[in-house]
This record gives structure tokens, C-alpha cells and sequence, in this order.
């Protein structure tokens, strides 16, 4: 079996070679595909391929999505419960899945290849994102992704956050498609309902309408923890999980020459600094163009973690913003994981930036993305 350290070195190759450590995977593309902004009256599918989703929460959510114009539809697994064992009696107590990995990962290939289907859209997160992926017919999605390619409105949309962050590590690796981190629909847009219904502002909601039906995605930080300006993909997620993908066959590619995006929750900050020095060693991080790190919402002290990351991250010699508006929390602006962004700590001005909660502070700087062909559709 080949070393994470293989994988790592394989993966560094052009972007036109085979998937190296990807047994059955499709070569990558040479160049990532954007996914297709959404129309309304477009079609999205709600799958559960984590944690179990609280049916009032979810229907509340995807009222909020139907009120966006979008044509919501639930998965048929979507409000399973098993235990993480799968077999007996549910327990009470016990951590839940929502339905079997096989059947979680049928809601996810059936949404995905249907090509009425323009967005596959994850309730939550939780826990049970990478036991989907060794379920997934890998050949069947790479050619349900041609095939709503040439219908001439892109690749459709992966959108999710947290534990979903092993779909996208796998979908943009394996697809060759730009992916969408932000808020969920039995999370954080279940809140959001009566903003939709009633048209009222929301910065998380502005923020993923923008990433879904287009326009341009700025995300204001709050300090800067090393000045500098940086350009490229844009990489990452949810540390733990890219952590806990590493030497499997879908570990994302070494993030050289990308901006990364690293965010978690209720992680304590030893063991956030213990997950930077695995990315570190396995040389994961090698090469980076710059870091963008989000919301560490009940991650202990801030000024802990800003030590941590100063240390950690701070000899890469990149720039490195921190308090981005994304991940978990109360404000989740939405990422297109794979697109084009600019990192510059160094902005002075900051008159078309959202102020933030407190206009008084100056902005550090700012994480954009760049606005896809065409603009808005």
C-alpha cells in the first residue's frame, strides 16, 4: 500500500495525470470546471450523507431555499436514522447516521446523475461524510458531470459545510468541479426562513445567494496575522476532516500554489495545533500562496489560537488573514471551493467591502473571489 507521502508527491504532478492513490478514479481535468450558477425555478436536491437532519429544522430550510425560487426536493434517505454500526435497534444515545452508508451515498449518486437536477445540496453535517465515499460509483458521476457540462450551463453544484468537507476534497479531485461551502439547510438556513420570506437583509443569506445564483464574493477579515497579497485556487475546509483524509485515496492535492481556507468548531487549540502539524509534516501545506482562516466557533481562547497559528503557520512566509466570515457560527458566507480568489491583507480601501459588525474597525483585509464568465445569470 502506498504511503501518504506517495500520495502526496504523486499528487503534485500536472493536473492532466491520472489520479495518482485514486484506485477506479478518472483522470483529473487540466483545468477545474465552475460550477453553473442557478436560475430559479431550478431543481436542487437535499440529501443527508452525514448526521441525521431534525425534520422541522430541514423542512425549514428548504421552505427558506423555495422561497430563493429554487425547486426543493427532499433525498429519500434524508430522514433515516441508524446507529453508527448500522445493525439492531436504534438507541437512544447512541450517535446517529442518517440511514446506511449505502443508502446515503444512493440519495447522493441518484441526485448527482439526474440531470434535471442542477444543485445537490447537504442538510448538515455531523459525522459520516468520508464512509459515503468508498460507496460512490466514481465512473457513473465523473459521466453524469460530462453530461450536465454539455448541456451548456456548467457542472451542477455540491454545496454543504463541515463534514461535508470530504465531498468536496473528493468531488474536486475526482470531478474536476468547483464546489460550494457554506450554510445548510437543517443548519443555519433553517434561521434565515424568515429573512427569505419576508425579504429583510442577511449577510449570510446575501452571501450565499451570491454563490449560487452569481455576483461577486468579498469576504472581510478581521486581522491580519502576516501581511501580504496572494492569488490562486481557492483549497480546504473543515481542518479535522481534511486532516482525517490524509493518506486515503481522497486526500485533496498538496495545497502549492493555492490560498487555503481552514476553519472547525469545538476543537480545543492544542489539538488545532496538532492538526496543522500533521498537515505540516505530511507536506500538505508545501508551496501554499496564502491562508484564510474562518470561524473557530468554541475553540477555546482566540488569542490562544492566533498564537498557534502565528507559530504553525507563520514560517510558511505567506500571508495569513484571520476572522473570515465563513464556516461555523452566526455569519456563514459561502465559498466556491476550486475558483480563482485573491488574499490582500494589505487593502487601505475599503469603501465597497461589507463593514462587518462594527464599521469603526478597519478591515485587515479581504478574501475575493473571482466572479465567474458572464457575471451573474
Amino acid at each position: 500500500m502506498n504511503s501518504g507521502g506517495a500520495r502526496a508527491e504523486a499528487a503534485a504532478e500536472p493536473s492532466d495525470a491520472p489520479g495518482a492513490g485514486l484506485p477506479g478514479g478518472p483522470a483529473r481535468s487540466r483545468k477545474t470546471r465552475r460550477y453553473g450558477r442557478l436560475r430559479p425555478g431550478d431543481r436542487v436536491v437535499v440529501i443527508a450523507p452525514s448526521g441525521p437532519a431534525d425534520p422541522a429544522r430541514l423542512e425549514a430550510g428548504c421552505a427558506a431555499l423555495r422561497d430563493l425560487g429554487l425547486d426543493a426536493v427532499v433525498g429519500k434517505h434524508a430522514l433515516d436514522r441508524v446507529n453508527l454500526g448500522d445493525y439492531g435497534p436504534l438507541r437512544d444515545g447512541w450517535h446517529c447516521l442518517a440511514g446506511s452508508d449505502a443508502d446515503r451515498a444512493a440519495d447522493l449518486q441518484h441526485a448527482w446523475c439526474d440531470l434535471r437536477v442542477r444543485a445537490v445540496i447537504c442538510a448538515r453535517g455531523g459525522y459520516g461524510a468520508t464512509r459515503v465515499l468508498d460507496h460512490l460509483d466514481w465512473d457513473a458521476l465523473a459521466a453524469a458531470t460530462e453530461a450536465s457540462a454539455a448541456g451548456g450551463r456548467g457542472p451542477k453544484i455540491l454545496h454543504g459545510s463541515s463534514d461535508v468537507t470530504a465531498l468536496h476534497a473528493a468531488f474536486g479531485t475526482r470531478l474536476g468541479v468547483t464546489t460550494s461551502f457554506g450554510p445548510m439547510p437543517a443548519g443555519l438556513i433553517a434561521d434565515l426562513a424568515p429573512a427569505v420570506s419576508e425579504g429583510m437583509p442577511d449577510e449570510t443569506l446575501d452571501g450565499l445567494r451570491a454563490a449560487l445564483f452569481g455576483g461577486p464574493v468579498t469576504l472581510s477579515g478581521t486581522h491580519a496575522l502576516r501581511p501580504g497579497r496572494a492569488e490562486g485556487p481557492l483549497t480546504g475546509g473543515t481542518l479535522s476532516l481534511l486532516t482525517a483524509l490524509l493518506g486515503t485515496p481522497y486526500a485533496p492535492p498538496p495545497a502549492a500554489g493555492r490560498i487555503v481556507f481552514l476553519e472547525d468548531v469545538t476543537e480545543a487549540p492544542y489539538r488545532v495545533d496538532r492538526m496543522l502539524v500533521q498537515l505540516l509534516q505530511a507536506g500538505w501545506f508545501d508551496g501554499a500562496a496564502g491562508i484564510a482562516l474562518g470561524s473557530w466557533r468554541d475553540c477555546g481562547d482566540p488569542a490562544e489560537l492566533d498564537s498557534v497559528f502565528a507559530a504553525r503557520l507563520g514560517p510558511l512566509g505567506v500571508p495569513v488573514l484571520a476572522g473570515v466570515a465563513a464556516g461555523h457560527g452566526p455569519r456563514q458566507r459561502t465559498l466556491e471551493l476550486g475558483a480563482p480568489a485573491l488574499l490582500d491583507t494589505t487593502l487601505h480601501d475599503t469603501s465597497s467591502l461589507d463593514p462587518g459588525p462594527d464599521p469603526a474597525v478597519p478591515h485587515a483585509g479581504a478574501l475575493t473571489l473571482v466572479a465567474p464568465p458572464g457575471g451573474a445569470r
